[in-house]
């Protein structure tokens, strides 16, 4: 009887080991400066529509996890080495990185858009940006689209979006592309007069949430995020964050 008591409490020791193993703090990389999806409020938290809806998806999955914010293009590599377990930062799903990470299914439908100076009337769509400096962001899809179209004079390169934006009310560049939501907030809120929005919506495309290659994380989530869209939760958080609601498919 001794020895089976020890037994039971051996294997109890050894389960309840790798289950703490298996329970790990996942870290989920978002991006420093993508308003409104990710930022810091003024309380020197990071808030915006991507942190509440991972911390409602984490809810439901019963992960723990810890935020890492990073600039934007180090997020994929970050999936790639492991060394990141998920990226939430508006990463737009395309096949070349579908090669390399897994997606979540879709979660919020963007494009691009182009934003100028408010006194600016020559730039109306994408074929007026020939022979002008257009600045964008690092390693997203803005640069990827600009340089297809190739006839603007220069690509200037920025690592998150305040530097783009401000290099376009100084004078820098004569416009900006970028994720729609974003350069309609930065119009509408810090750039209220100084900035407008122009032209129609570029390459229509899907955000998801990155894993590294073969992750099981991939189907609670895609679980968590059905059923956030079933009970509402996730349109609550749609209007809270964009001030309207999603269109339905």
């Amino acid at each position: 009887m001794k020895r089976l008591v020890k037994l039971v409490l051996g294997l109890a020791l050894v389960l309840g080991l790798a289950a703490t193993a298996s329970a790990k703090q996942l870290v989920v990389a978002h991006d420093t400066n993508f308003k409104p999806f990710e930022f810091k409020g003024e309380d020197g938290k990071y808030t915006g529509f991507d942190i509440e809806l991972w911390q409602a998806i984490a809810k439901i999955a019963g992960v723990d996890y810890k935020l890492q914010p990073m600039d934007f293009n180090g997020i994929i590599p970050g999936l790639q080495t492991g060394n990141v377990d998920v990226g939430i930062a508006g990463i737009t799903i395309k096949p070349e990185r579908a090669a390399v990470v897994d997606f979540s299914d879709p979660y919020y439908d963007s494009g691009l858009m182009i934003l100028v100076r408010e006194n600016e009337t020559g730039i109306k769509a994408v074929e007026d940006l020939a022979g002008k400096i257009v600045a964008v962001k690092t390693a997203t899809s803005s640069v990827d689209f600009m340089k297809s179209f190739g006839k603007a004079k220069e690509l200037k390169l920025f690592p998150n979006n305040d530097s783009m934006f401000f290099e376009l009310m100084a004078g820098g560049a004569d416009a900006v592309i970028f994720d729609m939501p974003v350069v309609k907030e930065f119009a509408m809120t810090a750039g209220k007069g100084k900035v407008k929005v122009v032209g129609p919506l570029y390459q229509g495309q899907s955000y998801g949430i990155g894993f590294p290659k073969g992750s099981e994380l991939v189907g609670k989530v895609n679980d968590a995020l059905k059923q956030l869209k079933a009970d509402g939760s996730y349109d609550k958080l749609f209007v809270k964050w964009f001030g309207y609601a999603p269109e339905k498919k």
